[in-house]
């Protein structure tokens, strides 16, 4: 399975997931409703996105990772 990294700022109220490590000339595209992709400046690759205005629901926070095994074709 891939690194996944999930960043939450409760005091800025995001929620930031990479796939692939943060890059120092990464770029960002906002694709509105405060979803933002973060993308590789010189690929064009999507290596994570941000969620804005993001709020943890009350109580414990866990973070569940499934991973699908299937048939390749």
């Amino acid at each position: 399975m891939a690194h996944v990294r999930v960043i939450h700022d409760p005091g800025g109220e995001t929620l930031t997931v990479y796939f692939a490590d943060p890059r120092p000339d990464q770029v960002c595209e906002e694709t509105g409703e405060g979803v933002i992709l973060i993308k590789d400046r010189q690929s064009g690759e999507v290596i994570g996105f941000e969620r804005l205005y993001y709020k943890a629901m009350p109580g414990p926070n866990t973070v569940t990772v499934e991973t699908l095994v299937g048939n390749e074709n």
